[in-house]
């Protein structure tokens, strides 16, 4: 099962048991008597993550200040990405979780996905040294920040932002409205749609109403960026 996982990772272990513990959760460990779980290496993965994420990100953007680098390292190690890069991976597959974890849909819990992520980065950096976690952590992680609209970024709340630049405009405030939801309970996607007069209509998905919202809120704000007040 793990040589699945390490063919995904593009990384071979040269110490299987330190893989196997990051994937190891409390509740399984607690269910088997065993002697540790992925937590320490979830806090050390933790700090290993948010140093190369730094690094990396003074290298790339030396003109940016110290508040746009921190709004970027905040984003790329945020749980709502880190799930995000651990959905790709199927992490939730590796996972070792006690019966109860596993009944109650612990393989695609956030807080477990990214945790277990994290924890592999741990594992790697202890079986294969810096270089080694710096490429995982290239590969998954700070790729992303190509995507990254800086502006977007910039706005802590494109809701409230959104609200500001249609007073400005002199236009309909937004409206927001559920239109879909799918998947189970545990795992529900909404689909929001914000709408503006006539002006401008759009759908965003989220992992709840509020996340759906801001980033319906996002597209009109980009719709309305080039408009003049």
């Amino acid at each position: 099962m793990f040589e699945e996982l390490e063919s995904k990772i593009v990384y071979r272990f040269h110490r299987l048991d330190l893989l196997e513990r990051a994937m190891t959760h409390s509740s399984c460990a607690n269910e088997l008597g065993l002697s540790a779980d992925n937590e320490q290496l979830e806090f050390l993965g933790d700090s290993v993550l948010g140093f190369i994420i730094s690094d990396r990100l003074v290298q790339h953007y030396p003109e940016l200040n110290e508040g746009r680098l921190s709004k970027l390292k905040s984003f790329l190690v945020s749980a709502k990405n880190l799930y995000m890069v651990a959905e790709r991976l199927e992490l939730g597959k590796y996972l070792r979780l006690g019966r109860g974890e596993e009944k109650t849909g612990g393989r695609v819990k956030h807080a477990l996905l990214v945790d277990g992520l994290e924890a592999l980065i741990a594992a790697i950096y202890l079986d294969g040294g810096f270089q080694s976690a710096e490429r995982f952590v290239d590969e998954f992680i700070f790729s992303c920040v190509r995507e990254i609209d800086l502006q977007m970024l910039d706005m802590t709340d494109p809701k409230s932002a959104l609200q500001e630049k249609l007073q400005a405009l002199k236009r309909m405030p937004a409206e927001y409205s559920v239109i879909r939801e799918t998947g189970p309970d545990h795992r529900k996607v909404f689909t929001v749609e914000v709408r503006v007069g006539d002006d401008f209509r759009g759908a965003a998905e989220g992992l709840s109403k509020k996340t759906a919202e801001q980033e319906a809120a996002r597209l009109a704000l980009r719709h309305f960026s080039g408009a003049r007040e």
